[in-house]
């Protein structure tokens, strides 16, 4: 059975860091192009980062220089480094999987399946 699983998230202070995993089972993730979502209340689903099956990485302008995707291939499992959080960062995380094995954009149409998400809550 298909399946990918968040975890990581929690509740951090201003300024802290979490580190989100995304762990995959039925299916060989290293020919995937993997991507992190995330929804707050209230607002629509966005993009945050994308990690093809080359290892070329896409992020928001919102998260750059503070978010870091990577893939341990042996493990099957996709992580988000998560440092200098910000309230506005606070959301449920989601990682999907994506149709083709590169990144373009993050139309939801693209992707295959996704996790149940994990919380993050930035706040102090």
């Amino acid at each position: 059975q298909l399946q990918l699983v968040e975890s990581g998230g929690g509740l951090v202070q201003p300024g802290g860091s979490l580190r989100l995993s995304c762990a995959a089972s039925g299916f060989t993730l290293a020919y995937s192009a993997i991507a992190w979502f995330r929804q707050a209340p209230g607002k629509e689903r966005e993009g945050v980062s994308c990690i093809s099956s080359s290892g070329t990485i896409n992020y928001v302008d919102s998260v750059k220089g503070r978010f870091t995707i990577s893939r341990d291939n042996a493990k099957n499992t996709v992580y988000l480094q998560m440092n200098s959080l910000k309230p506005e960062d606070t959301a449920v995380y989601y990682c999907a999987n994506a149709r083709l094995p590169y990144c373009t954009d993050y139309d939801e149409k693209r992707f295959r399946f996704w996790g149940q998400g994990t919380q993050v809550t930035v706040s102090s």
